[in-house]
């Protein structure tokens, strides 16, 4: 009895300290995140009168007017389409190189890992005026092309640079999520099917695919978001002809001043990711079963 409550003492001290440690973080989110964000959704229920002055009270107008607006609706529509579509595009790009930087067995092969990911040291503003001058009328595309007497293409101020633009800067999250799961992968479980006289594509589609799931999962899960709640780069590359939720919500409260629908339009955003959070953990669940 005496050695068990010595233990429980020790067990109870450590949480302490545990408790301890973690302490500023906590304080730092709270202040940081979790403060913010019951004040936005505080507002989202504050009615509002011409000026933007809010006023106090409790109502469901700017949801109402969210929801029922065809424009806000496609706004948020065309946010999904677009975040599944860079998200599909994302992948079938990145796959191939994650799987190559797994396989290889080049001493250069931690150096590719870094350039890999080396555009997340750059900030997507920077990269995204890059693909501006690449993209544009006068980029370096429709140079090329010039030269080559093709026709110019419609590359800037659209939803297809925007597409572009954007699959380019979640290549690296996309790459991250691949390459983790690609590291959880037993090599020895490919030689074990090439053993049995499995041809290369087919080890590819039994044994390589299946097992780097958790990876896609993650690597989609990250660029799915990462682009759902993107401003500058539809900003600067759609040229305010693509219209996704992250700038309707810059434009209300910035422009419009009407805080409450901005509020309504963030606090339905983040509902929509904890939905795909939770589909997303169902989903890495039964990989990790198989």
């Amino acid at each position: 009895m005496e050695k068990r409550a010595i233990t429980d003492r020790k067990a109870l001290r450590k949480s302490g300290e545990a408790v301890l440690l973690t302490l500023p973080m906590m304080l730092l989110i709270g202040l940081g995140f979790l403060v913010p964000l019951i004040w936005i959704g505080r507002i989202s229920f504050q009615p509002v009168i011409e000026g933007s002055t809010l006023l106090e009270g409790f109502t469901f107008d700017s949801y109402a007017q969210f929801f029922g607006d065809p424009f806000y609706r496609s706004a948020a529509l065309r946010s999904i389409q677009l975040a599944v579509t860079v998200t599909i595009l994302a992948l079938l790009v990145t796959y191939p190189i994650a799987l190559f930087l797994h396989r290889t067995e080049s001493r250069w092969r931690s150096v590719l890992v870094v350039i890999t990911i080396a555009p997340l040291l750059v900030s997507a503003v920077v990269r995204t005026y890059g693909w501006m001058v690449i993209l544009g009328d006068a980029g370096w595309v429709n140079s090329v092309l010039r030269m080559l007497d093709l026709p110019t293409l419609r590359l800037f101020n659209n939803y297809t640079g925007t597409v572009i633009g954007l699959t380019e800067i979640m290549m690296p999250y996309m790459a991250l999520g691949l390459i983790a799961g690609f590291n959880r992968i037993d090599p020895t479980l490919e030689e074990a099917a090439a053993s049995l006289g499995a041809t290369p594509m087919r080890r590819f589609l039994r044994v390589t695919l299946p097992l780097s799931l958790p990876g896609v999962g993650l690597g989609c899960l990250l660029s799915f978001v990462l682009t759902m709640s993107a401003f500058v780069t539809p900003s600067l590359l759609g040229g305010g002809r693509v219209f996704v939720v992250a700038t309707e919500i810059y434009n209300q409260a910035i422009a419009v001043l009407n805080w409450p629908l901005a509020a309504a339009m963030s606090v339905v955003t983040l509902v929509f990711f904890v939905v795909v959070l939770v589909f997303y953990n169902r989903i890495s669940r039964r990989w990790e079963v198989l």
